[in-house]
């Protein structure tokens, strides 16, 4: 089955739900949002989402990250 997953078309091996697609993909479902076909798909309806031959999907996919370090900031009074 062909998707369009950000923009690039793939093949993926089907029957696929959204849950399988994300754990196919190696990404951590708490750090993802989906919309599918144009609509932003809530999490808990992922497990009963089949996907099918041309559907359009967007995933973003957040990663945490930044300095070790905290920023350090100074004050001056005027």
């Amino acid at each position: 089955m062909k998707l369009q997953i950000n923009g690039e078309e793939k093949s993926i091996e089907c029957p696929l739900t959204l849950v399988a697609l994300i754990e196919q993909m190696g990404m951590k479902p708490d750090r993802v949002a989906i919309e599918l076909n144009r609509e932003i798909v809530p999490r808990d309806q992922w497990p009963q989402i089949n996907l099918s031959e041309g559907d359009r999907l967007e995933i973003v996919h957040f990663v945490g990250g930044g300095s070790s370090h905290p920023s350090r900031c100074t004050m001056s009074s005027s």
